[in-house]
């Protein structure tokens, strides 16, 4: 990796915004500031704000002005008040935003936000491109919504805005000095409340900003820092793949090979810090100086708990429903795969879905996976902005970087326990699992099974960017010419090491009685509700486990080599590169009797040159003389070079009386992760029989994503809201799909997941949007208004794909909020309702799942999913506001099939997370 050139500067860092910022003419500063309208507070021009409305209401109003005067289509939100985002977290947040669709995270955080299903969106902090590690995406959930005064979510482009999301770009916004006028110093604290882990987690916020009048300028600082620490439990239940029941004397019956859960629970923090100056150095100079620091430390235990049904003696009580189906089996009862079948090693057979049966003496084991992760990341900048007249210009230079590192130590104990019943037969479509006695929470019997596993990954990412933009306002119809240019010098590396080594003996053959380790070895995880009705079980210890004596004592036991194993070569990468763009564009504004068109058309150049090393074992080819020749490591490097041009043209007619419509064209680039262009190759031989061996591959061929991106909306916008109706279309090229394939590695087959690109795929729907206060209501009743939004979202894979025809990975079809609000006489509150249809979020083509012979595609599908969340803050005095929320209050949970919904698969149950805080502002 590239020394950290500006590091020493960088304990300053992140700015005040240069023109990819300004994007949104005529809205907020743009540095953004809070959304409370008080007289404490400035607007760019310097001119005292009108004291008018707080709360939930302002917070609304400014981000339907920004959507209004915005030539691009974007949907904001903007802080409520200092340190006070509308929703717990920066995702949970976006959520709300039209199109936006997220997920729920191991941990329970909101997390992977993506714009009408498309995850490859550019993320810029104050307009500067930024990210987590070696990756291109930025883990929302690090930069705590405390932390923020406004988002914009772009879902067209400008050639001003920097390139790299097909779907769009989200920008989040720092408060910066300049935004208040008087000293203000601002507290926050709350007590979270996780209902799953049944624990508290604290959560802190200050800020404190000031500015000065000296002898060479005005001078403004501004410190924010936040914390938390959150405890989490989050269960899951699952049914495992497919098998034709042969080896237990059903050969007509489709059974799961396995079927148990895990429960991931622990705690994590996250510390931030992020600090401005601001200098008008005279009244057309300013100069800034930024800085900012984000952590997660999480320490957690990833508890599994399997019953291993085809590990068993005989299966009886069976029963089936009457989905039957002609399935392909090979000798092993599984799907063949592409070599088995290209040879015509199967037979055709019918099978009927399992429903229900017992298991006699079953193999059971449950696994403790100590994970222990660390992410530190720095973002500095330094920059000035030039306003004279007509000309404006900016400079902007920014280093950051993103180092995680990861631990997993992990040890598998099990054993035989006499029968397990299970009924996949119920209208909530989860499974119930029944082992009487529940033995797998008595210490009798266990033995170390599998393998002692070690997992450490230390990744990282580095960005030094110079962008220089500039403005002539030449007025009449040509309203402004805008230029500039980006250079951009990327870095990244990965390094892992994945080391597995079998107890002595073999799996099984030693107790965990017979080993020499403490009597709180095995301590009791949290239960699975769908098993045992969520009795716990046992695992090994997780603090034992990421200690040092436990590693140690551990690794001689299993006659692993001392100490920490060091990263393997054959899963290193490194990358390098540098994009150099630059850009024009012409404002312009038409009048036309009482109407005005006014919009932009510009292009933007870019040019990337990438370069990406790393190293594979490889086998070489068998010879007379060495007919079964060692694997050898073998370096690889790949270098790219991508020119593309990416126009744009929009159009907005403002008809009066507030209604408007806006038409929008751009190409839109997104670059492939450097783990997907990685060459390298990692397998590994399953030691569980019931499992395929696996493993994954990157692809160094892989073209950007392209997309031709269409909107037009008509918007009408009146005193108490507005009303929005949109139209949307992508044509897509070289979208990128994960694939599972058969491949044979030294005589052995492995289940291989490579990324491709997709020839062509189709986005297309329908938005709809508004917010409104009942201000012809009575009294204090007219505090109340609503708010909502709906998106249709159609997509389709197209040419002659084997997935053509069937809608983009993470989809849904249908999205919808909607909202109940009251703000008046110091009363916020809002409760708000969001829905996400069907999805599916895995190709399992590739698997070993039986299933019907006409069916080309195999995939994991989440079922129709809503969330209910709330929140109350009461202004006691002007300075002083009580706040408590609730998150997903109706428990809502996640909940797969395979294909067909019969075939049911997962169930997460997702936590809900209660609140009370408060708020001081001096």
């Amino acid at each position: 990796m590239r020394s950290s050139l500006l590091l020493s500067a960088a304990v300053l860092a992140i700015p005040a915004p240069a023109f990819a910022q300004q994007a949104l003419e005529g809205a907020t500063p743009a540095t953004g500031q809070s959304a409370e309208a008080t007289a404490d507070q400035v607007d760019e021009s310097g001119a005292e704000n009108e004291i008018v409305v707080t709360g939930i209401r302002a917070s609304l109003a400014r981000a339907a002005e920004i959507k209004r005067d915005s030539p691009l289509v974007v949907d904001s939100i903007v802080a409520q008040d200092i340190g006070k985002f509308p929703d717990a977290t920066t995702a949970a947040a976006l959520q709300r935003v039209p199109g936006v669709q997220v997920t729920v995270g191991g941990n329970n955080e909101i997390v992977n936000p993506t714009i009408r299903g498309l995850g490859d969106i550019l993320t810029t902090l104050d307009g500067r491109e930024i990210f987590t590690t070696e990756g291109r995406g930025f883990a929302f959930q690090d930069l705590p919504a405390e932390a923020l005064a406004r988002v914009d979510v772009f879902k067209s482009n400008t050639a001003n805005l920097i390139e790299g999301g097909v779907a769009g770009a989200i920008d989040l916004r720092l408060n910066k000095p300049f935004d208040y006028r008087d000293p203000t110093i601002a507290i926050s604290g709350k007590l979270n409340y996780a209902s799953n882990a049944e624990k508290l987690g604290p959560q802190l916020g200050f800020l404190a900003t000031d500015r000065w009048d000296t002898g060479i300028g005005e001078i403004g600082a501004l410190i924010n820092v936040s914390w938390y620490d959150i405890k989490f439990n989050r269960p899951t239940n699952y049914v495992a793949e497919r098998r034709a029941g042969s080896a237990l004397g059903q050969p007509g019956v489709a059974v799961p090979i396995s079927t148990g859960g895990l429960n991931e629970y622990g705690s994590y923090s996250r510390p931030q810090v992020n600090g401005s100056l601001q200098w008008q150095a005279s009244p057309e100079l300013q100069v800034y100086a930024d800085g900012m620091y984000t952590a997660y430390r999480g320490k957690f235990t990833t508890a599994f708990y399997e019953y291993q049904l085809f590990n068993s003696d005989s299966l009886t009580s069976v029963t089936v429903d009457t989905n039957c189906f002609d399935a392909r089996v090979n000798s092993a009862g599984f799907n063949p795969n592409s070599i088995e079948l290209a040879a015509g090693n199967f037979t055709t057979r019918n099978l009927c879905n399992m429903t229900g049966g017992t298991f006699n003496n079953t193999s059971a084991f449950t696994s403790s996976q100590a994970k222990n992760n660390k992410t530190d990341s720095y973002l500095g900048a330094f920059g000035l902005k030039y306003d004279n007249g007509p000309l404006t210009l900016a400079l902007d230079a920014s280093y950051q970087k993103s180092i995680a590192n990861n631990e997993n130590f992990i040890i598998d104990i099990g054993k035989k326990v006499g029968s397990v019943t299970v009924d996949f037969d119920n209208p909530d479509h989860t499974a119930t699992i029944t082992a009487p006695g529940n033995p797998m929470a008595s210490a009798t019997g266990f033995a170390f099974i599998n393998s002692l596993f070690q997992d450490y990954v230390r990744s990282e990412g580095d960005l030094f960017a110079v962008k220089a933009d500039g403005a002539y306002e030449v007025g009449s119809i040509l309203k402004t010419i805008e230029f500039g240019g980006r250079f951009a010098d990327r870095g990244a590396l990965f390094e892992q090491v994945q080391l597995g080594v079998t107890p002595p003996g073999g799996s099984g053959a030693n107790l965990v009685s017979s080993a020499n380790l403490p009597s709180d070895f095995l301590v009791r995880a949290p239960g699975i509700a769908q098993i045992n009705l969520g009795a716990p079980f046992l695992i090994p210890n997780r603090e034992y486990l990421l200690s040092d004596e436990g590693q140690s004592t551990l690794r001689s036991f299993f006659g692993a080599p001392a100490g920490r194993p060091a990263f393997d070569p054959s899963r290193r990468f490194e990358a390098a590169e540098k994009t150099y763009a630059g850009y024009l564009q012409a404002g312009y504004e038409i009048p036309l009797g009482g109407i005005t068109i006014d919009g932009k058309v510009g292009v933007r150049y870019t040019r990337t040159d990438r370069d990406i090393a790393g190293a594979a074992f490889v086998t070489p080819a068998p010879t007379p003389a060495d007919p079964n020749p060692a694997r050898v490591l073998t370096p690889y490097a790949a270098s790219t070079s991508d020119d593309d041009w990416l126009p744009n043209a929009s159009a907005r007619i403002q008809f009066g009386g507030g209604l408007q419509a806006r038409a929008t064209y751009s190409k839109t680039i997104a670059r492939p992760s450097f783990g997907s262009l990685n060459p390298g190759l990692n397998y590994i031989v399953s030691t569980n029989p019931n499992i395929r061996n696996g493993g994954s591959g990157g692809n160094p061929d892989l073209k950007p994503q392209m997309s031709d991106s269409f909107d037009a909306t008509l918007e009408y916008y009146f005193k108490s809201g507005y009303l929005a109706i949109g139209g949307y279309y992508r044509d897509i090229k070289n979208r990128v799909f994960n694939d599972v394939t058969a491949e044979t590695i030294n005589g052995v087959v492995y289940n291989i997941s490579r990324p491709r690109n997709v020839g062509e795929a189709t986005l297309k729907g329908i938005e709809v949007s508004g917010q409104t206060f009942f201000d012809f209501l009575p009294g204090d009743l007219a505090g109340f208004g609503v708010f909502g939004n709906f998106t249709y979202a159609d997509s389709e894979v197209g040419g002659g794909d084997p997935m053509a025809g069937y809608s983009l990975q993470g989809v849904s079809k249908y999205n919808f909020n909607a909202g109940l609000l009251y703000d008046r006489k110091g009363v916020s509150a809002r409760v708000v309702y969001t829905y996400r249809s069907e999805y599916f979020d895995e190709n399992r083509t590739g698997s070993g799942d039986v299933r019907p012979v006409d069916q080309a595609n195999w995939l994991n599908y989440v079922r129709p999913n809503g969330r209910l969340d709330f929140s109350l803050a009461y202004d006691v005095t002007p300075q002083f506001t009580l706040t408590a929320e609730g998150t997903n209050v109706l428990r809502s949970r996640y909940r797969s099939y395979i294909n067909d919904s019969y075939f049911i698969r997962d169930t997460r149950t997702d936590d809900s997370v209660y609140a009370v805080g408060f708020r001081a502002r001096f």
